[in-house]
């Protein structure tokens, strides 16, 4: 779902003759009449030349009876011909186009990709960045802080929309069913409406400086519009983007092993292995030199059904001393590390808890 999938006040001077009000860039008539109405203008003046709509004709095989063959999200430029998206935005594409904020069509490329945490990068050519956006700091957001978004919500371009920060959210509390967005550890919940079409677009603070990339928006179902909307933290994207520039791939930590949640075995195999509590999760397949390998965890065993068989193999139930529930809650810590890091595990192994610390490796294409 492509587009659903953070501003101090400036000074305010009445013009004695006009009746107008003036504060930095923006001269503007009675409508503005507060100090948070001029920022906001402010803001969505000097960010709107950045951002861009995103459109994606869709490869044949992606497509079910009845769909339109052309999805859009949106985008902005962090470098004069570098565009942030989200990867759901773009990953079953066939072609993309991007439209400026003027009209301007022009083609794109994706020039790097970051599943983990739903984030892509697209290059043009034959155009230059009318403005590019830089990044704020989404680690020091405080609940009730004014956000903002730029984007096409429902292929309406350059639609400008406010909210607050509400808080953190536990990925845990908002399950995705598309696979993506496994390594982020906490999503920015906010009042701003991210619908349709906003996905990929920025989320600024009152400065115009980007904290985070909507991505999506929670609802308690499929039938009821989700009004919270969710975005990548900008600390995070800023992180994966200088590591597909310098290196290809993003660097978050990963044990290059599959994983299994303990709660979807049978209670059979749970009892064999001397285990009373369905939290923790059970190595499946250790990557030949992965970390996990080279560290000496241990996976499993199948029979020529794919059907596991006992001894299982190492059972994770702590990171860091951490206990986890699922392979989400293993995959979300690790992915928290850099390579070169060390990670501390608790096994449960042979009827008995193992302590294992595994040293992270650096992603490689």
């Amino acid at each position: 779902m492509s587009g659903a999938r953070v501003l101090g006040a400036g000074l305010l001077t009445a013009g004695a003759l006009t009746g107008a009000y003036i504060t930095g860039r923006v001269t503007a008539g009675r409508a503005l009449v507060t100090p948070d109405e001029v920022n906001t203008v402010e803001v969505a003046q000097k960010v709107l030349p950045a951002v861009v709509r995103v459109d994606v004709r869709l490869r044949k095989e992606a497509l079910n009876p009845g769909d339109e063959p052309v999805d859009t999200g949106s985008g902005f430029f962090y470098k004069k011909n570098l565009i942030v998206t989200n990867y759901h935005v773009i990953q079953d594409q066939e072609s993309i186009s991007v439209t400026l904020y003027n009209g301007r069509r022009v083609t794109a490329q994706i020039e790097g990709a970051d599943p983990g945490i739903d984030i892509a990068v697209l290059k043009v050519t034959g155009v230059t960045a009318p403005r590019t956006l830089a990044f704020g700091r989404s680690s020091t957001l405080l609940p009730g802080q004014k956000l903002l978004t730029v984007g096409t919500p429902l292929k309406i371009q350059n639609f400008v929309n406010t909210g607050v920060f509400g808080v953190a959210a536990s990925p845990r509390d908002i399950p995705r069913t598309d696979g993506l967005g496994q390594e982020i550890g906490q999503y920015i919940a906010t009042s701003v409406n991210i619908q349709q079409g906003n996905s990929g677009g920025p989320v600024l603070d009152s400065r115009g400086a980007v904290v985070g990339v909507a991505d999506a928006n929670a609802a308690p179902n499929s039938f009821v519009p989700g009004v919270i909307g969710l975005a990548v933290p900008g600390d995070l994207v800023r992180q994966s983007l200088d590591d597909l520039e310098k290196i290809g791939v993003p660097q978050r930590g990963t044990l290059g092993v599959t994983l299994v949640d303990l709660e979807t075995l049978d209670p059979a195999l749970r009892q064999l292995a001397g285990l009373s509590s369905s939290e923790g999760v059970l190595v499946d397949e250790v990557a030949a030199g992965s970390a996990g390998e080279r560290a000496g965890l241990r996976g499993s065993l199948r029979n020529s059904r794919g059907q596991l068989l006992a001894p299982l193999g190492d059972i994770i139930v702590a990171v860091d001393g951490v206990r986890v529930r699922n392979a989400f809650d293993v995959t979300r810590i690790v992915a928290a590390k850099r390579s070169g890091q060390k990670v501390a595990l608790r096994l449960w192994r042979g009827k008995k808890a193992v302590d294992l610390k595994v040293t992270l490796p650096q992603r490689r294409l």
